[in-house]
């Protein structure tokens, strides 16, 4: 992994943030939430070119992997949702 790698990785793990967060930013994003399965929220984000469906676990702190992960789903940067916790 290169350095601005790990420097994304440290950054992650310096806070926590909910399910609930996650889910009101990748709202701003333009993402609706259809749907719920016991503890994961289903949200999804419709455009002309494709359709991007992103599961978000509702807990009080989401893992650092799982955020990556959902970060990469819906296709924004890292950057871009730093921007928008604030």
């Amino acid at each position: 992994m290169t350095s601005k790698g790990n420097n994304y990785a440290q950054l992650f793990v310096a806070f926590t943030i909910s399910g609930r967060d996650v889910i009101k930013i990748l709202s701003k994003q333009g993402f609706i939430v259809t749907r719920q399965k016991g503890s994961h929220i289903i949200l999804v984000k419709e455009s002309k070119e494709d359709k991007k469906g992103v599961v978000v676990p509702n807990h009080k702190e989401i893992d650092k992997g799982t955020l990556l992960e959902i970060i990469r789903q819906s296709g924004m940067t890292k950057e871009n949702f730093l921007k928008l916790i604030k």
